[in-house]
């Protein structure tokens, strides 16, 4: 079982909803969530299409804003920052990884992981980005370009750049779905063990039960609300 850092809450919704409107009217995404995560802590958000997951995991990154309540994330107020500071806060404490990649194709490996440094100042930009993509397993792969690489690569790439800025907190929706059976098991691998070695909470948003089963908590949604919140045995 991977063993939870306790640092206090990393992440704090009190009362979130977010409603979106559509051409039959208005649609409530989220219902009144509350949810704390305690930093260190990995989560599986779980639950069937359209139960919000996805769209609670965009409040959690600041890339969809809360229609109403309070979302507290690395100690920021996201309900009080503008646009710029949210990009900010994104590039500093936060990592994202998706299930389409989301490379820069004309990018090589390197250059895709370095980005983010690059954009925030960092003069060690690619020699930070040369040494995680060794953590990674692709430390031979520097100069190749996304589609020299495979599904599992890229995936690989994509976590390098994620977690290349040392975010508090690692965000990955479906991290898995596009890959076959057994480069998801190695990119899970891959997951759980950066996990454990940098203490980084991790919060991920899937389908699949074998992969929240790996995760000391799983908060089970269905139309727009948390319905259940299980602790249990990982199997890390």
């Amino acid at each position: 079982m991977d063993e939870a850092v306790n640092l206090g809450p990393v992440i704090e919704l009190d009362k979130v909803a977010l409603t979106l409107a559509s051409r039959a009217g208005a649609v409530d995404i989220l219902r009144q969530v509350d949810l704390t995560i305690a930093a260190g802590q990995s989560v599986a958000i779980v639950g069937p299409s359209g139960s919000g997951k996805t769209s609670l995991l965009m409040i959690m990154t600041g890339l969809e804003r809360a229609t109403a309540g309070v979302v507290h994330v690395a100690g920021h107020d996201f309900s009080r920052m503008s646009e710029d500071q949210l990009a900010l806060a994104r590039g500093k404490d936060i990592g994202i990884v998706f299930q389409s990649f989301h490379l820069v194709s004309t990018m090589t490996a390197i250059e895709n992981v370095a980005l983010p440094l690059e954009l925030a100042g960092r003069e060690d930009a690619f020699e930070t980005a040369a040494a995680m993509l060794s953590e990674v397993g692709l430390g031979h792969r520097l100069e190749h370009l996304p589609a020299q690489l495979s599904g599992g690569e890229q995936q690989r790439v994509a976590i390098a750049r994620a977690l290349a800025p040392s975010p508090k907190i690692l965000f990955a929706d479906e991290p898995t779905g596009n890959l076959d059976a057994s480069t998801g098991a190695a990119v899970t691998e891959l997951l759980f063990g950066l996990h454990r070695r940098r203490k980084t909470t991790l919060v991920l948003v899937t389908h699949d039960l074998e992969l929240a089963k790996r995760c000391e908590r799983r908060v089970s949604m269905r139309d727009g609300r948390i319905v259940a919140d299980t602790r249990e045995v990982a199997l890390a």
